[in-house]
């Protein structure tokens, strides 16, 4: 069963994790673009801050994640259920 949950987890944080890298990837673009066609001045070092500051807490809950993961009775086939999830995501 922990296999099962396992895989389901990291199969679907690999997906979201996706999902969002391809929103970010075309926010950026848009911004460059508009940057570039003069419609918006940028403040770049700024925008890392911002970007830096958020990832920050997708960190914090991978923490949650390993946490609960560790107080599971099935954390071995759990662990490698996640894993395998995340590879195949």
């Amino acid at each position: 069963m922990g296999g099962i949950g396992g895989f389901a987890v990291g199969y679907s944080i690999k997906k979201l994790f996706k999902l969002v890298a391809f929103i970010f990837g075309i926010f950026f673009l848009v911004l460059i673009y508009l940057g570039y066609a003069g419609v918006i001045s940028v403040d770049y070092g700024k925008l890392e801050e911002i970007v830096s500051q958020s990832l920050g807490i997708t960190g914090q809950g991978l923490e949650l994640i390993r946490l609960i993961a560790a107080h599971l009775p099935f954390e071995a086939t759990f662990t490698a259920g996640f894993v395998l999830g995340f590879k195949k995501g």
